[in-house]
């Protein structure tokens, strides 16, 4: 028989999947997984000579969202004029198991991680948040800080980059933003963090960031750059300095995440928990948060399917006949 399927690119993906509307689907996305209502197994990896490659299922009865993940990170690939990373989603009819849409990962990837930053400033930092210190220039520093913005009244931001011309080429795309804050391209992380109330490190960096030191009571820290065990953005002061520390998935934190796994931290909650009412938010102005996040499956199962709901509302994509 003939089946159809949606290919959606880049651009129709964020034309689908809008930051506030990225956020909600985050909510339910976290709040699931926290109460145990989805099949999401391990991530599996895929090793070649020259990379590694992600598979990444997950299954959402309650709403029937269906999706698979495929990433792959080769290092090589900019020297072949390529991108390091690359990624795909399928989404898949749960009913049946046939494929409905087809979709760049990549940008997916990019707004539902910066939509899940977004959901825990909304949790845990302060209602009177303005100031941002941005640590990284790259994709995910472009997805953070427009999640932050959808949920706090951003006036200013700290940007720090390993290269200063990244630096300046984001600050002059976020000065054409609608409401864009005041971008100051600071020369030290401790004029980053300083004054911050919040604090985003969206960095490949192996090493920490900042000095946790200088971190003022109340500040909000949110870490997305890091996923491998030996690797990590803040340091054991921060961690120490934490009162509460929330992650997206214990069980994903706890194998993959440096920042958590070298100081031997503990943590206080999931995401999802904090979502649910089981446990509590932000509890004082005086606390420090911090959110660490190394992403989950049901996070693109849950965006996969928004986007795709909107891309047919909307008649966005190619629609390709496949003959089984």
């Amino acid at each position: 028989m003939d089946k159809k399927i949606r290919i959606l690119s880049a651009a129709d993906v964020r034309a689908a999947l809008p930051m506030p509307k990225a956020i909600d689907a985050m909510r339910h996305a976290y709040g699931q997984l926290s109460a145990g209502k989805v099949t999401a197994p391990p991530r599996q990896h895929i090793s070649t000579e020259k990379g590694v490659t992600l598979i990444m299922p997950a299954h959402l009865p309650e709403r029937n969202e269906f999706g698979i993940k495929v990433v792959s990170v080769y290092d090589d690939n900019p020297n072949l004029d390529l991108p390091r990373i690359t990624a795909t989603v399928l989404v898949l009819d749960p009913a049946t198991g046939s494929p409905k849409a087809f979709m760049d990962g990549s940008s997916l990837t990019a707004i539902r991680t910066g939509a899940g930053g977004g959901v825990a400033a909304d949790l845990l930092a302060r209602h009177d948040a303005k100031t941002v210190g941005l640590f990284g220039a790259g994709v995910q520093a472009r997805a953070q800080l427009p999640a932050v913005m959808a949920v706090r009244d951003i006036a200013c931001v700290n940007l720090i980059s390993r290269t200063e011309a990244s630096a300046q080429q984001l600050a002059a795309e976020i000065s054409g933003w609608t409401d864009a804050p005041e971008v100051n391209l600071v020369s030290s992380p401790q004029k980053a963090v300083e004054d911050a109330d919040i604090v985003l490190c969206a960095t490949t960096s192996a090493t920490p960031l900042f000095d946790g030191n200088d971190l003022r009571p109340g500040t909000h820290i949110t870490a997305v750059g890091t996923f491998v065990p030996e690797k990590r953005e803040v340091d054991t002061t921060t961690i120490r300095r934490s009162h509460r520390i929330v992650v997206d998935s214990r069980e994903a934190c706890l194998e993959e995440a440096g920042d958590l796994i070298i100081p031997n931290a503990e943590i206080d909650a999931e995401i999802g928990e904090i979502v649910n009412g089981n446990k509590p938010g932000r509890q004082s102005d005086d606390e420090i948060t911090f959110f660490k996040s190394v992403g989950v499956a049901v996070q693109d199962a849950v965006a996969g399917a928004a986007v795709l709901a909107e891309a047919e509302a909307k008649g966005l994509g190619i629609i390709v006949e496949l003959v089984f």
